[in-house]
């Protein structure tokens, strides 16, 4: 087979396995967005039918336009989201009839509102898309003539905006969506993270392979930015369960989830620690052949209970109180053997790995519900 040939066979495999990819990965997000698409099409809609057919506006293109902007796709906090873009795009837009209202139409008058409406987005959000859609949506009040058929002369595209920044608004807090999957699913994921983590630290310690706890070190490293998406979740949910009356019965559900991704996030920075004691123990063979046994045969044991502490996460309804629990004994079997002399370590730097994971365990019983002498009290005394 020449040479040619096989270069080609190999990029058209290749160039499919990309389209695969990335068909998969589209309809994974197209299937998480038919609901947001749905409130976007409602708030866009009903805003501009609002305004037209009850407060008798010629066109009221800018109610549906605020109420899109506002919903949008974004993954920061969304009724904080909607509230400040739907005020934004009001103020930009009475800003602009002002502006018209006072110089009259022109290039500079165009020049100023569009720069404001670009720094009070940019000032609102640091996405860049809304600075775009507002510097648009200014322009346009700027070049197209103001209706002269309302009692509210210039200014009917201001009330508009508040037409549909407030439709905006209403469909997010009456929405049907539960708002609790998001976070679950961000949670899940840190928790699975870990759960591998604790594999490979198991496999790194019981082979004596540093380059296998390097691994491990790295996959601890990465959880973060999947703790930070669950913190940013959760920020959103809270405030939909605090304000929305659909969703007020899962506000004590929230907080929980609250709780399990503080202690995960403290857990997680102690494995980050504990990793890198291991690698320089490992290195030095500070560690007996058996008490390196006894800590990954206790990695693979924590890593055992945080998979039920991830099918609790999953599970909001009866589930999360059996594998809670569940997670909560495997954990408390692990606390009680966190002893040097138990686990056949003698050595200093071995007793410091002990130290450490005494500290995760700690954080990992909290996180199951105990509370902090609880989960003290099933350590064997030093």
């Amino acid at each position: 087979m020449s040479t040619p040939f096989r270069y080609a066979r190999h990029l058209l495999r290749s160039t499919a396995r990309r389209a695969l990819n990335r068909a998969r990965v589209g309809g994974v997000r197209a299937r998480r967005s038919v609901l947001p698409a749905a409130q976007m099409t409602a708030a866009g809609v009903g805003a501009y039918l609002i305004a037209e057919q009850l407060l008798g506006h010629e066109a009221p293109v800018f109610a549906a336009v605020a109420a899109l902007i506002a919903l949008g796709f974004s993954k920061e906090p969304r009724l904080r989201k909607v509230i400040e873009v739907a005020a934004g795009c009001t103020l930009g837009i009475l800003i602009a009839d002002l502006l018209v209202h006072t110089f009259g139409q022109g290039t500079l008058t165009a020049v100023v509102v569009v720069f404001l409406s670009v720094m009070l987005a940019r000032f609102l959000n640091p996405g860049p898309v809304l600075a775009l859609q507002m510097g648009l949506q200014s322009l346009l009040v700027v070049m197209l003539p103001a209706p002269d058929d309302s009692v509210l002369g210039p200014f009917t595209r201001s009330v508009d905006a508040v037409v549909g920044g407030s439709t905006a608004l209403l469909i997010t807090l009456l929405t049907p969506q539960d708002p609790r999957g998001e976070p679950i699913r961000a949670l899940r994921e840190v928790s699975t993270e870990l759960t591998r983590s604790l594999r490979e630290t198991a496999t790194g310690l019981r082979n004596s392979d540093s380059r296998e706890m390097w691994h491990a070190l790295i996959r601890s490293r990465g959880i973060q930015s999947k703790i930070d998406e669950v913190n940013q979740q959760l920020t959103s949910t809270k405030e939909l369960v605090e304000y929305s009356p659909a969703h007020r019965r899962h506000r004590h559900y929230v907080r929980r989830l609250e709780k399990i991704a503080d202690k995960l996030d403290l857990a997680v920075r102690s494995l980050r620690v504990l990793t890198r004691r291991a690698i320089s123990a490992i290195d030095e063979a500070a560690l007996s052949d058996a008490g390196t046994e006894t800590l990954a045969r206790l990695s693979d044991d924590l890593a055992d209970a945080s998979v039920q502490l991830s099918r609790a996460v999953k599970e909001p309804g009866a589930g999360f109180q059996r594998n809670m629990a569940t997670a909560q004994d495997s954990f408390i079997a692990v606390a009680r053997q966190l002893h040097p002399q138990h686990l056949e370590i003698q050595r200093l730097q071995g007793e410091a790995l002990v130290l450490l994971a005494r500290t995760m365990v700690i954080d990992l019983l909290e996180a199951t519900g105990l509370e902090h002498e609880e989960a003290v009290e099933h350590l064997p005394e030093l």
